[in-house]
């Protein structure tokens, strides 16, 4: 059955208007609970986060983990932090990147704790393998200070292991001679340095075309550093018995900045002696 137009009476038409009403004052009705709902948490949540019982009061509610050459109270005062101040607003991810900007500090990592209420610093140290005097460019002059080296190549102020120094907990490995230029080749150089079983004490890179190391053996000319610098230290391994062969006091360095061919020159500068490798 069809019904036209004229056929639907006045009353059906105000009864749909009427409903149409009523559909839409509910959804505004729920609306509005919605949004009293959420006003109503977002107060109550600012109220949680305001209370007292969330805020750090003082510096003692920080703990570190991880150090070992820096000392809790050394890296406590890296730390800027206005007192008191709610746990829930501070910037942790801020606070750790303004860690790593300090040398010693190669990565930090900030979290809170409820219950009580601190932050946790997690601290990975930059440890120093060896002692140099860094050379770097200020301007048009060029500035040299001392500090410690790590594994990378990263420059660390002298000062920051202080205490340690005092142990003789540090290492004795001098670097002389290093600049940004070398950074690079730091990395491998020291792994080789580090695998060697040849006590290396002083390494001098002044001369880009000689590193030269003093070593147990004695000095050692090597070249400009190379690939090969692997092969060299295990060709000084091989040479351990050259005291007995020569007297240490007439050799003035040992020359394998051709490992294939290895000489050592004595003294008396007119002469040198040749090295059959094993």
């Amino acid at each position: 059955m069809t019904y036209s137009i004229g056929s639907v009476s006045q009353s059906d038409l105000v009864s749909r208007r009427q409903k149409l009403r009523g559909q839409r004052r509910l959804k505004l009705v729920v609306i509005i609970w919605q949004m009293v709902i959420v006003a109503g948490l977002g107060s109550a949540l600012l109220w949680v986060i305001t209370q007292p019982i969330w805020l750090i009061t003082e510096q003692e509610q920080l703990s570190v983990e991880g150090n070992q050459l820096l000392s809790d109270r050394a890296i406590l005062s890296l730390i800027s932090l206005d007192y008191p101040q709610s746990l829930w607003v501070i910037q942790t991810q801020i606070l750790a990147q303004n860690l790593e900007s300090h040398s010693p500090i190669a990565k930090a990592k900030i979290s809170r704790h409820l219950f009580p209420p601190s932050l946790r610093i997690e601290i990975t140290e930059r440890r120093p393998v060896a002692i140099t005097q860094f050379k770097s460019k200020v301007g048009a002059s060029n500035s040299k200070k001392m500090g410690w080296l790590d594994a990378y190549g990263n420059w660390i102020p002298l000062e920051s292991f202080s205490a340690l120094e005092r142990t003789g907990a540090l290492p004795t490995l001098k670097v002389i001679g290093f600049s940004e230029q070398y950074r690079e080749y730091w990395h491998p150089l020291y792994q080789s340095l580090s695998r060697s079983p040849v006590k290396v004490f002083e390494i001098n890179w002044q001369d880009p075309g000689n590193l030269i190391l003093t070593t147990e053996l004695g000095v050692v000319h090597l070249g400009p550093y190379s690939s090969r610098f692997s092969e060299q230290l295990n060709l000084l391994d091989q040479m351990r018995e050259l005291p007995s062969k020569i007297h240490i006091r007439q050799v003035a360095y040992i020359n394998i900045k051709n490992p294939d061919s290895p000489l050592v020159q004595l003294l008396n500068k007119s002469r040198a002696i040749k090295i059959q490798s094993n």
